[in-house]
């Protein structure tokens, strides 16, 4: 009793063929290469819909869907003319869907506004064993899991690769995803035109590129990048998630704080809120006051270049602005001095530094800074609470993990608003970081 179980696992193709053909990922893409899960949640559908009906507009949808996200039901496979270099195989070989059921009632899997261990069940039939060993290629770029609880309330639980798709495609795949399950058309017809996005030739670093690294994953770049459930498993038993809640009062006192610093304007409550975690972890990681500490943050950047991204654009251009300081700095100087470092990581992002960077990527194959480093992602802002299926209304997502160097910032509940930092620490560091930023 209890157990999730499996009632049918299918692969969904686009109900028509697509174009068969190679697809171009740009640089950005290619430093995301590693699967990532998340959870949809709806409460017992009120128009009676039976769990088959549920699962076959759910197919039906995903079949019309992938007419025009084609690439999704294709293969990562080698470049034929570059080497150590990716592209999607479009070859309709589809997605996988898994549909499922468990006696278990939904409270009985903990908090569901945050990442916790037992969510993982959630996508328990989508992470096949020996996925560590199994090259790219043969791997499906996106899963399904629906699960259906005791209780008649639903989960959808997605594992995808990130090279794909970023977190405002996902949004905009979600919200033509509940359209099409309403019986309505796409609401916006994707563009999975990477090309604009492409190095220059020859490429032209004209900045340093502090949130970029190295690779040193280059034994077998194909494999080892897609090392993503023994990965995914062991975090869950390594430091345990915490979760800290920022309440709408905390952040207004943070904010109206900072605002008393007259050099300051336009401070926004993301800005202010990651100031303060950088603070707060350089800090409570007992990193050496001469050490560089460095925060990365996504930005969208489809406005920002020239010309600018189409709207749809289906793919990723969430590109790293960062900030710098040493730990000392961080310790020693005013909050409005480490609020001023996130801005100008914003700031920084024009066309000419975001072409830079993707020059960067294409001369050193380079990955998301790793060193003294930790990334911060806005995750409460992709509004992804607001779609309507034809089951009934979204009524919470969340990653299902919160992997060490990443911070996440969740929508509180709607009871309490506010934000919910995620992160995962040790418990004498995350005491640490949580009184900093409980401070006044």
């Amino acid at each position: 009793m209890g157990k999730i179980e499996l009632v049918e696992k299918l692969v969904i193709a686009p109900d028509q063929p697509t174009p068969s053909k190679r697809m171009f990922l740009s640089n950005i893409d290619l430093s995301l290469v590693v699967y990532q899960d998340s959870a949809s949640f709806f409460d017992p559908p009120t128009n009676q819909m039976c769990f088959s009906e549920i699962c076959c507009k759910l197919y039906n949808s995903l079949g019309k869907m992938l007419v025009h996200y084609g690439f999704m039901a294709g293969r990562l496979v080698p470049s034929l003319e570059e080497k150590n270099r990716f592209e999607i195989d479009c070859n309709d070989a589809g997605i996988v869907v898994a549909a499922a059921r468990t006696d278990r009632k939904l409270s009985e899997f903990g908090i569901i506004s945050a990442p916790n261990p037992e969510l993982k069940e959630l996508v328990v039939f989508l992470l096949e064993e020996g996925d560590e060993e199994t090259d790219l290629k043969e791997i499906p770029l996106a899963s399904l899991q629906l699960t259906q609880f005791g209780c008649g309330s639903l989960a959808l639980a997605s594992h995808y690769n990130h090279c794909i798709l970023d977190g405002i495609a996902v949004r905009e795949f979600e919200a033509n995803l509940a359209s099409l399950t309403r019986g309505d058309d796409f609401i916006i017809v994707p563009n999975a035109d990477r090309t604009l996005l492409r190095a220059r030739n020859p490429p032209k670093i004209s900045h340093p590129h502090f949130e970029y690294s190295k690779s040193t994953n280059t034994e077998n770049l194909f494999t080892i990048r897609g090392t993503t459930s023994t990965n995914v498993k062991k975090t869950f038993l390594e430091n345990q998630i915490h979760v800290l809640h920022l309440s709408p009062q905390k952040i207004a006192s943070l904010k109206k704080k900072a605002l008393e610093n007259i050099t300051l304007k336009n401070i926004t409550t993301f800005q202010v809120v990651a100031a303060k975690i950088w603070k707060a972890r350089s800090i409570a990681t007992k990193m050496s006051e001469e050490k560089v500490s460095t925060i990365l943050f996504p930005v969208d950047v489809r406005k920002k270049v020239v010309p600018e991204l189409p709207n749809g654009f289906a793919g990723n251009a969430l590109v790293p602005g960062f900030a710098r300081a040493t730990v000392k700095e961080l310790m020693e100087l005013e909050d409005d001095f480490v609020i001023r470092k996130v801005q100008e990581g914003i700031e920084r992002l024009n066309d000419e530094y975001i072409k830079s960077g993707i020059d960067w990527l294409e001369s050193n194959r380079g990955v998301p800074c790793k060193e003294d480093s930790f990334s911060l992602v806005a995750w409460w802002r992709l509004g992804l609470e607001s779609e309507v299926f034809a089951w009934g209304r979204l009524k919470c997502a969340t990653p299902l993990i919160v992997k060490p160097g990443l911070v996440m910032l969740l929508p509180g509940t709607k009871d309490e608003g506010g934000i919910n930092i995620c992160l995962s620490l040790p418990q004498d560091q995350l005491q640490e970081f949580c009184r900093i930023m409980l401070e006044t």
